[in-house]
């Protein structure tokens, strides 16, 4: 196999949701002057970039992914300044910035939206998507179709001025950017990537990439959930017709200009599809986001529906996610958290076993191929909410909305209750508040991230999880991530680089697989990483001949011949 070698390909990043992380200022808000006090902590953990979420100015009904201003900063986070501190402080340490680019849709009360809803004749009324009523046969007014928003209900808003709907795939107040329109695509190039380009920005996660060309038919969709009225419509808004005509003309246009990296969630596609989007010929993105990890355990469509796994089905997810690059000249993204997911150690670890499944959990990511992100509060093994928690706790717009529309059709059933139980336990699992909360960096009252009561409630157990207890105990998980990132990097050929096969594919306990630069053979060095995925003591087994080197191992005192409940070990074999 060719090794291609780029700056972003051997990066470590590390995700920041800015509301959450650390209030320097005491309104119980995350800031930028609260990163800025963090960049040793984050150079000494083996970050490279820092992934920033949105810091734009913005009403904040979605933390920050409804924009209302590309070129300002939400003034709670800080100011302008402060950016252009955080930027050169990060240059300063070697470390890079890349931002969020949303441009799926805009805030409401951005004041392109407010002209483009004011009249049909207005000059701006094309740059979003709007389209008249549809009427029962009772005469009552419709929906121009059945698609159904990510956030529940549906994905059009009636608007009282013009008496028309607009597209808008999430909340009311982010209505859906017209892409058919050039100069909408025009504003957004010099707005939201230009600007901040020439501000030094390093790159952009792109946010909600896959959903720029919708079918311009806007037909129905398919009856998937019989007991919803709007259905998923990734069918017509999902990698459509013109997806990639719109990427390449942003790359040849704006990105293309910079020595920048780009990533984009994209979610779910086949593997035909991704790589159209990252394969270095077609000059679109260097890497996407793909969630077959994140969907393991739920339906399709509906995150809230859960769906048991067992570890053959997170192998599969693994393999999908890492492998679908194999042979190409395209590159993947390594991750099990994010702003959109729950804590991995409560979804994919065990609580009897907590700090040995995270680190677990470690090992696994920094012996997988490609650019390796990391979230805030991950490196200490930050939880889920307590379960304890009511549903009045959970801030986030789309664990609210999907509550209140599980209330309208089901509150006056006899079995409610029952289904109300079966909600919270998917809601407690796998909702994104999870993510959100505040980074407990010690076990002052809360957690450290402020001096007063946060915007959202700091998990109860911030006393014995939190960045202090850990800086100097050597066994701690974030001493463990520090050792893993160093050794993902000396042997950055194998580890990040390198091809990947899954060993004793069916086992249901054990995961087991082998990286190698070249075709897999016994005479070259590999990796072998054998992870115990149970409460079990199993027999170590040995599945390739070779001198096997023990280099990493997330237990002291190993037996050679047993793994031990959620033991996992990294050899060089030669």
């Amino acid at each position: 196999m060719t090794i291609t070698y780029n700056w972003w390909k051997d990066a470590t990043i590390y995700q920041i949701w800015p509301a959450s992380y650390k209030d320097s200022n005491g309104d119980g808000i995350g800031d930028i002057p609260g990163i800025i006090s963090t960049l040793d902590y984050l150079k000494d953990l083996g970050i490279d970039i820092i992934w920033l979420s949105p810091m734009y100015n913005s009403p904040q009904d979605d933390m920050g992914y409804d924009i209302s201003d590309y070129e300002a900063v939400y003034p709670k986070y800080g100011t302008m300044e402060d950016m252009e501190e955080l930027i050169g402080g990060l240059h300063s340490r070697g470390m890079k910035l890349i931002l969020d680019l949303v441009i799926n849709h805009t805030s409401s009360e951005h004041k392109w939206f407010k002209e483009s809803r004011s009249s049909k004749s207005n000059p701006k009324r094309n740059w979003y998507i709007w389209k008249p009523p549809k009427y029962d046969e009772n005469g009552k007014r419709q929906p121009p179709n059945n698609w159904g928003s990510h956030f529940s209900g549906s994905a059009w808003e009636y608007d009282e001025v013009t008496g028309e709907y607009y597209l808008r795939l999430y909340a009311k107040s982010q209505p859906d950017l017209n892409w058919e329109n050039p100069e909408v695509r025009s504003a957004l190039y010099e707005s939201a990537l230009r600007f901040w380009f020439n501000k030094g920005v390093d790159g952009f996660r792109i946010d909600t990439a896959g959903l720029y060309s919708k079918d311009q038919k806007f037909p129905d969709v398919p009856i998937v959930f019989p007991d919803k009225a709007f259905q998923p419509c990734d069918l017509y808004t999902l990698n459509g017709s013109r997806i990639h005509e719109f990427h390449k003309e942003m790359y040849s246009e704006v990105i293309s200009k910079y020595d920048v990296m780009t990533v984009g969630e994209v979610g779910r596609c086949s593997r035909e599809a991704a790589l159209k989007y990252v394969s270095a010929k077609e000059g679109e993105m260097n890497m996407i986001f793909l969630f077959n990890i994140f969907n393991v355990g739920t339906i399709r469509g509906d995150r809230f529906k859960l769906n048991p796994y067992k570890l053959i089905d997170f192998k599969k997810a693994v393999e999908e996610q890492c492998e679908f690059i194999e042979g190409t000249d395209a590159w993947s993204t390594v991750f099990l958290e994010n702003h959109d997911s729950a804590r991995s150690v409560t979804r994919f670890g065990n609580p009897k076993y907590y700090e040995t499944s995270a680190k677990l959990l470690s090992l696994l990511q920094i012996t997988l191929t490609g650019t390796l992100f990391i979230y805030q509060g991950q490196e200490i093994a930050m939880s889920n909410l307590p379960r304890s928690w009511s549903i009045d706790e959970y801030k986030d717009i789309n664990t609210v909305n999907y509550y209140k529309y599980f209330q309208e059709r089901f509150g006056e059933d006899k079995d409610f209750d029952e289904k109300k139980k079966e909600l919270m336990d998917a809601v407690n699992l796998v909702a994104r508040d999870h993510a959100r909360s505040p980074v407990q960096w010690n076990d002052s009252p809360y957690g450290g991230f402020s001096t007063v009561e946060p915007w959202t409630r700091v998990n109860d157990n911030y006393k014995t999880i939190n960045v202090a207890s850990q800086v100097e105990e050597s066994n701690s998980v974030l001493n463990f991530w520090k050792r893993s990132l160093k050794l993902r990097k000396q042997f950055k050929d194998l580890l990040i680089y390198g091809s990947f096969k899954i060993l004793d594919y069916d086992n249901q306990k054990v995961f087991t697989y082998v990286k190698y630069n070249s075709q897999f053979d016994s005479t070259s060095a590999n990796a072998y990483v054998v992870m115990n995925f149970s409460t079990d003591s199993i027999k170590f087994e040995k599945l390739i001949e070779g001198d096997f080197q023990l280099v990493h191992s997330n237990v002291d005192n190993l037996t050679e011949e047993i793994l031990t409940p959620y033991e996992g070990r990294v050899y060089i074999v030669s």
